[in-house]
């Protein structure tokens, strides 16, 4: 194994660089992680575009697949070789929210540095130094680019845990992007009749793919009332809202019936306030909230249904790209019609490979 790793790092807004480092040995309770893959997040798009100001040089990249280089002395559950998904939320265990089963809430939730001098979650590297109860195996057959998926598949498997669906609720998805379509595929694991509303003809035909029972064009027709036609005018049951548009997501708490959950999955940029009515909410007692993060169960959950093969992430990679041609594969994440670009760090991608959507 070489002495020296490659990480790559947001130097300035549009501009990737790379940076070396020596190869760590891990801690008797840390794992060093070769990377395999990670995917290209929206964090990652608006911190290299400029939209988030975070500050520069930033190592981007949680979304990580890879598998296990070398582990400490007092690791016990995993072996050199295993085949792993990487969680970068960083919880510090002693706040409030960690002790009342909220890790994903930790007041210390991404002040993190993976690579020596450089803030980030730093999955756009080589290899990775974490924690060993940071690492989760997968199915050994598992392709990299599935497993970098973890992440956002736990995110949403967090955000429907949220929403409470019960077997044949009516749920509301606006939006289908990556995060609306895994919302479809797992809200139709629950039980529910799902209604998909997008402005794209082509992502409802994703849609439609991942399990949608009613599709709506909401570029062509009202949504909320579109949705209540398809629910005897009562509203849907659960909504999600994954677009990160404030116009939209007071929609969303307009399409929901009484009793229902409104959940405010997306986070905004920029963020606007919402016109609500508090008498709506008072007289229906329906419930308006957000999901941010996935916690340690989630995070599991997300990668069983992806070992079992019972989520299939394919439609939804849009591209892999290799380690050195990140800046073109920032450019091609930032298209609107993308869903996730992949960074592939093995030896084989030297090459673009474009995946076929639908």
């Amino acid at each position: 194994m070489a002495d020296k790793y490659k990480v790559s790092i947001i130097s300035e807004v549009n501009k990737i660089a790379y940076v070396e480092r020596d190869i760590p040995e891990p801690a008797e309770d840390q794992v060093l992680v070769k990377v395999d893959a990670c995917a290209i997040c929206t964090l990652e798009q608006r911190v290299y575009s400029g939209k988030m100001k975070f500050k520069l040089p930033y190592a981007g990249g949680h979304e990580v697949s890879g598998h296990i280089q070398k582990v400490g002395g007092k690791v016990k559950h995993l072996s050199d070789g295993d085949n792993v998904a990487v969680r970068l939320l960083t919880s510090c265990g002693e706040c409030y929210y960690c002790r009342n089963g909220y890790d994903n809430q930790c007041v210390d939730s991404f002040k993190t540095s993976i690579h020596e001098g450089v803030p980030g979650g730093g999955g756009l590297s080589e290899y990775m130094l974490v924690s060993a109860r940071a690492v989760y195996k997968v199915d050994d057959s598992l392709d990299p680019t599935h497993t970098a998926l973890t992440e956002p598949l736990a995110c949403c498997v967090h955000s429907v845990n949220r929403g409470d669906i019960q077997f044949g609720d009516t749920v509301a998805v606006v939006g289908v992007g990556i995060m609306g379509a895994f919302h479809i595929m797992l809200a139709k694991l629950k039980g529910a009749k799902v209604i998909a509303c997008e402005v794209s003809e082509e992502r409802l035909k994703i849609a439609k793919e991942c399990g949608a029972d009613v599709l709506i064009n909401t570029a062509k027709v009202d949504a909320v009332e579109a949705v209540k036609e398809h629910t005897a005018l009562m509203g849907a049951d659960v909504v999600f809202n994954t677009v990160a548009i404030s116009e939209v997501a007071r929609q969303s708490t307009e399409m929901v019936a009484k009793l229902g959950r409104v959940v405010l999955y997306s986070s905004f940029h920029p963020d606007k306030p919402l016109d609500l009515s508090p008498n709506q909410i008072h007289y229906s007692e329906s419930i308006i909230t957000g999901s941010v993060n996935p916690g340690i169960k989630d995070f599991l959950q997300a990668t069983k249904l992806l070992s079992a093969r019972i989520i299939d992430p394919s439609p939804f990679i849009t591209e892999v790209v290799s380690f050195d041609q990140i800046e073109a594969g920032m450019g091609k994440a930032l298209d609107p019609m993308s869903f996730r670009v992949i960074i592939s760090m093995q030896d084989d991608a030297n090459e673009s490979v474009s995946v076929a959507i639908g």
